[in-house]
C-alpha cells in the first residue's frame, strides 16, 4: 500500500485500545506499538511527517501493511505490547542487548596468589568465587580488596619478577605492598590474600568483626606491628563502606534511571540499590534515535524492554524526567514484581541527587563512544534544561564589548564547541558604526556582521560559515534587546541569554528580556557559563590593549617627519614592534606599502641620531 492507502485503512480502525503491528512489504513485523485508541494513534504515522523524529520517518517508508489487535483496556493493550516485542524482536522498537551474564572472582592457585575478575570460569586448578549477577559489583570488589589488602593488580608474574625492577605508584601511595621490589614475604604476602579473599565472600561486617579480634590479640600480644597493619586494614574496610552509605544515602532498594542525548544518540544508565547500597550498574545506548528526540516515549519503551529483562524489580524507580504512560507502567511493573512498585520523579534530596549521579553515568558512557569527556556533555545537558532548549547546545557563541572611554571600540566573539573552546573560530570585530561609547550599538552591529558573513557561504562549516545553537552575550537585558531585532530581521531562531555579573564581576545568572534565571545551584552548567563569561572578557579585552597599544606607538611614529598615521600603521603591520622598526635597515623601511626613500631616512635617522 502507498502512504494514502494505509491513512485510509487508519481511519477506519476503531476509537478502541489495541496494539497495532507495522509490517514491510516481506511481512516482516517491523514495529510493534499499543494504543489508547487505536484510529488516532496510527493515522498519525501517515499524516504529516514534519513532527516525526527521524526513526519514525524511516520505519513509515518501509511500511507496506499493517495489522491489530484490539484490546479490553490500554493496561492490556501495555501487557500484550511487551510480549509480543519479546517474541518478534521488530527492528524499529527499542531492543536492549542483554549481556548480563555470570561473572567471577579468580584466586589464583600458584606460589603467590592473584586475585582478578573473571567473565568466565575456566577448569584450571584455581579458586572462584561466584557467580555473580553483577559484573559492575565483581569488578569493583576485586578492586576494593587489591587496594584495602595492598595486593598487586599488574601484569607481572611472581617469583620471576621480583627483583626486576622499581616499585610503581601504587606502592607509594600504599595501595600495594611491592612484591615485585622485595618489600614482603611470602607468608605475610599470602596471609593479606586470605585475608582479602575472607573479606570478598563474607561481607565487609564479618571481615572487619574477625580482624577486629586479631588486632586485639594481637596488641595483647604486645604485637604492635601486627595490631597497627590490621588497624590500617579495618579502617580502610571502613572507608569503602562509608563510601558507598554516602551514595546509598537513605535509599534502600530502587533503581534509579538516567538518560543523556547526544548527536542523535541515547544512552540511559540504570543504578541499583539494595539493603541501602549500590550493588550494580548499567548503561544501554540506543542509536539513531533523532536530533529531537521524543524522551517521555523513549523512556517508556526502555523501561518495558529493561523490566522483561531482568526478574528482579524493585519497589521504586526513580526517573530523571517524565515516561510516557507512566501509571500503566506502574501497574505493570506491580503485576510482575505481585507488590506495589512506584515511578517517581525527584525534585529533591538525596533521590534528586541519585537521578543527577545516574544521568551523569549515562553522559559519560554516551561520551566515551563519541571520543570525549562526560562532564562536558552533562554541563551542556544541565544549561539546555535550565534555558529550555529544545536541543543541546553543542556550538555556543560568546560576545563582549571592550573599550576605553569609547576609544579603541573593540568586539570579542568566542566559540565552545561541546563544551570546549573551539579557538580556530574566535573572531574579532573592530566597531565601525559610530564613535565613542555605546555598548548596545557596538552589540547590535556586532552581531548584524556576523549575521551577513554567514549568509555569504551558508552552512560551509565552522566560523561565520556555521550557525550557533545558542548565542550568549555578555551584559543584562539592555543587550539581550539590542541583538533580538538582529536575529528577527533575518528570521532566526537562535536562543538568545545574557550573562550577568555580580558586584564582584562573576558571574551570577543568564537574563533574556522578561526574567533572570539563577545557575548557581547547576553546579556543571554555572561552571561552563563562568568559564565562557570569563574566556569572552580575556579575548575582547586582549584585543582592546594590542589595539590601544598599536595606537599609541603608530602616534609617537607620527612624531617623525614625513610619517602620518597610514604610514605609521604600515610600519607597524610591516615589522609588528618599535624594536623591529628601530633595527631595520634603510632598503627594509622602503619595502613598507606607502614608504618612499625620504620617507624611509627619516625613520632610520630618527633612531639612529648618532649616524646623523
Amino acid at each position: 500500500m502507498d502512504i494514502v492507502e494505509l491513512r485510509e485503512k487508519a481511519m477506519h480502525l476503531p476509537l478502541r485500545p489495541g496494539v497495532y503491528i507495522m509490517k514491510n512489504s516481506r511481512d516482516e513485523i517491523i514495529y510493534i506499538g499499543k494504543a489508547k485508541a487505536l484510529k488516532n494513534r496510527v493515522s498519525q504515522y501517515f499524516g504529516s511527517d514534519k513532527n516525526h523524529p527521524e526513526k519514525v520517518r524511516r520505519m513509515v517508508s518501509n511500511v507496506d501493511h499493517f495489522d491489530y489487535i484490539i484490546c479490553a483496556s490500554e493496561f492490556e493493550a501495555l501487557v500484550l505490547e511487551c510480549s509480543l516485542i519479546k517474541q518478534h524482536k521488530p527492528r524499529y522498537n527499542i531492543l536492549l542487548k542483554d549481556d548480563k551474564g555470570y561473572s567471577y572472582i579468580r584466586i589464583s592457585d600458584d606460589q603467590w596468589r592473584r586475585i582478578s575478575f573473571e567473565m568466565q570460569k575456566k577448569d584450571d586448578g584455581a579458586k572462584y568465587l561466584g557467580p555473580y549477577m553483577s559484573a559492575w559489583y565483581a569488578r569493583n570488589a576485586v578492586d576494593e580488596a587489591l587496594k584495602i589488602f595492598r595486593l598487586p593488580s599488574c601484569t607481572r608474574v611472581f617469583p620471576r619478577d621480583i627483583g626486576k625492577g622499581r616499585p610503581c605508584l601504587n606502592y607509594f601511595i600504599k595501595q600495594c605492598s611491592a612484591p615485585c621490589a622485595g618489600k614482603i614475604s611470602l607468608s605475610d604476602y599470602n596471609e593479606s590474600v586470605d585475608s582479602a579473599v575472607s573479606f570478598l565472600s563474607r561481607g565487609d561486617s564479618e571481615s572487619v568483626r574477625q580482624m577486629t579480634e586479631k588486632m586485639n590479640e594481637a596488641a595483647e600480644n604486645l604485637e604492635f606491628e601486627l595490631a597497627a597493619k590490621l588497624r590500617d586494614r579495618i579502617n580502610a574496610v571502613k572507608r569503602i563502606t562509608e563510601k558507598q552509605n554516602v551514595v546509598a544515602a537513605n535509599v534502600r532498594e530502587q533503581d534509579v534511571i538516567g538518560a543523556a542525548c547526544e548527536k542523535g544518540d541515547i544512552c540511559f544508565a540504570v543504578i541499583r540499590f539494595s539493603d541501602g547500597r549500590l550493588y550494580d550498574k548499567e548503561d544501554f545506548i540506543i542509536k539513531d534515535a533523532g536530533e529531537s528526540p521524543d524522551l517521555p516515549s523513549l523512556r517508556s519503551e526502555f523501561i518495558q524492554q529493561y523490566y522483561t529483562m531482568r526478574e528482579r524489580i524493585p519497589p521504586v524507580v526513580a526517573l530523571d524526567g517524565e515516561a510516557e504512560d507512566q501509571e500503566l507502567l506502574a501497574m505493570w511493573l506491580t503485576e510482575k514484581r505481585g507488590k506495589t512498585v512506584r515511578i517517581s520523579l525527584p525534585q529533591k534530596g538525596d533521590n534528586m541527587r541519585l537521578v543527577e549521579m545516574s544521568r551523569e553515568n549515562a553522559a559519560e558512557r554516551l561520551a566515551q563512544s563519541h571520543g570525549h569527556l562526560g562532564h562536558e556533555l552533562t554541563a551542556l545537558d544541565e544549561l539546555a534544561k535550565l534555558l529550555g532548549l529544545t536541543k543541546l547546545p553543542r556550538y555556543i557563541e560568546s560576545y563582549d564589548i571592550s573599550h576605553h572611554a569609547g576609544s579603541d571600540n573593540v568586539a570579542g566573539m568566542v566559540v565552545f564547541k561541546d563544551g570546549r573552546p573551539y579557538k580556530s573560530s574566535y573572531r574579532r570585530f573592530e566597531i565601525k558604526g559610530f564613535t565613542g561609547q555605546d555598548d548596545y550599538g557596538s552589540m547590535n552591529e556586532v552581531i548584524e556582521r556576523r549575521i551577513k558573513e554567514y549568509y555569504k557561504n551558508p552552512d560551509s562549516g565552522s566560523g561565520f560559515g556555521q550557525l550557533p545553537d545558542l548565542i550568549l552575550l555578555d551584559g543584562g537585558k539592555g543587550q539581550v534587546s539590542a541583538v533580538r531585532p538582529v536575529l528577527e530581521k533575518y528570521g532566526l531562531d537562535i536562543p538568545l541569554f545574557g550573562m550577568v555579573k555580580d558586584n564582584h564581576h562573576r558571574t551570577r545568572a543568564i537574563t533574556d528580556e522578561g526574567r533572570e534565571i539563577a545557575i548557581s545551584s547547576k553546579r556543571r552548567a554555572f561552571t561552563l557559563v563562568s568559564t565562557i563569561q570569563d574566556e569572552v572578557h580575556r579575548f575582547a579585552i586582549g584585543y582592546h590593549r594590542s589595539k590601544a597599544a598599536k595606537r599609541t606607538l603608530a602616534t609617537s611614529l607620527t612624531e617623525i617627519p614625513g610619517i602620518g598615521q597610514t604610514r605609521a600603521k604600515a610600519l607597524l603591520t610591516a615589522f609588528k614592534t618599535l624594536k623591529r622598526i628601530k633595527e631595520a635597515e634603510i632598503e627594509e623601511l622602503m619595502g613598507v606599502k606607502g614608504m618612499n626613500e625620504p620617507a624611509a631616512q627619516a625613520v632610520y635617522k630618527y633612531f639612529h641620531p648618532e649616524e646623523n
